[in-house]
């Protein structure tokens, strides 16, 4: 089986975050594949590997990184394959902001769609789509995703709809 994501990040203590977007991908059947990669620790190696991915058959690249969140720019920069970011609210962050706008502030010809901090299944979720426009079958399951959301929350207004209040008008 051709993983068809790759989901990297900077360290495995990144992994908790992005278990969402592993769990998701395998939930809708997409083959991916997981690693640890970090710009600065191994810059060649994540060279090796944003300029050999989409020649192994890699549609979409998930980036993690917290701190100075260098990763999905720089595999951005040595790879045409679309690349999300998501930045971690990791030991060395504040907060995830700066990693946030490591990732955000990419210069003009690197594009990296930047997922909010952590958001690591909304990534999983946006490679789904871009993977759902050539193909049918994850068309479907994209659109059966959304009116499951849909169902969410309709279920959750007639839960709210039993909830009483002395002053509630619904």
């Amino acid at each position: 089986m051709t993983p068809l994501v790759s989901i990297i990040m900077g360290s495995t203590s990144d992994l908790p975050v992005m278990k969402p977007a592993a769990d998701f991908l395998d939930e809708m059947e997409i083959p991916f594949e997981i690693n640890a990669l970090s710009a600065h620790r191994v810059p060649r190696q994540v060279a090796e590997f944003a300029e050999g991915a989409a020649e192994r058959g890699i549609k979409v690249i998930i980036a993690a990184a917290g701190g100075a969140a260098h990763l999905p720019g720089v595999i951005a920069a040595s790879t045409p394959l679309p690349v999300i970011g998501v930045p971690v609210n990791s030991s060395n962050s504040i907060k995830g902001i700066d990693s946030i706008l490591s990732i955000l502030q990419m210069p003009s010809g690197i594009p990296v769609a930047t997922m909010a901090v952590d958001g690591a299944k909304n990534g999983a979720i946006l490679a789904l789509q871009i993977l759902a426009l050539s193909d049918s079958a994850l068309m479907d399951k994209m659109v059966a995703f959304k009116k499951g959301l849909e169902k969410k929350i309709v279920k959750a207004n007639e839960e709210m709809a039993k909830v009483e209040y002395k002053h509630k008008t619904n």
